[in-house]
């Protein structure tokens, strides 16, 4: 599995990249098959007041591609919502795929024929 994480219009700090790595590990606890995971984090300084901060991800799984992205006044927030969301999405695909408790046509009981008298 791949990891990366860039920041725009901020540096990536080594508590920030720890951080982001152990929170991670939930979503890799819940579903090992993923193959790629690439995190953007942004500081969008539009006022002095209004500091917005986003972060985004895409993860590659088997078959599918999920991307989540959260704002926040923080940044380690906006990672915290982001990984929930992610871990959610993630966990919806786990049960779709792991569905296989349906019955094939071949085996469900016939209705009953009226019988012609």
């Amino acid at each position: 599995m791949n990891l990366t994480i860039s920041g725009h219009h901020l540096e990536v700090t080594p508590a920030i990249r720890e951080y982001v790595q152990t929170k991670l590990e939930r979503v890799k606890r819940h579903f090992d098959q993923v193959i790629d995971i690439a995190v953007i984090l942004t500081v969008d300084n539009l006022t002095e007041k209004e500091k917005r901060q986003k972060a985004e991800i895409n993860l590659r799984l088997a078959g599918k591609t999920v991307y989540v992205e959260s704002l926040s006044h923080d940044l380690y927030a906006a990672i915290d919502t982001l990984i929930d969301k992610l871990d959610r999405q993630v966990m919806k695909y786990k049960s779709k795929v792991q569905d296989h408790d349906h019955q094939a046509i071949k085996h469900m009981p016939e209705a009953e024929q009226p019988s012609a008298a």
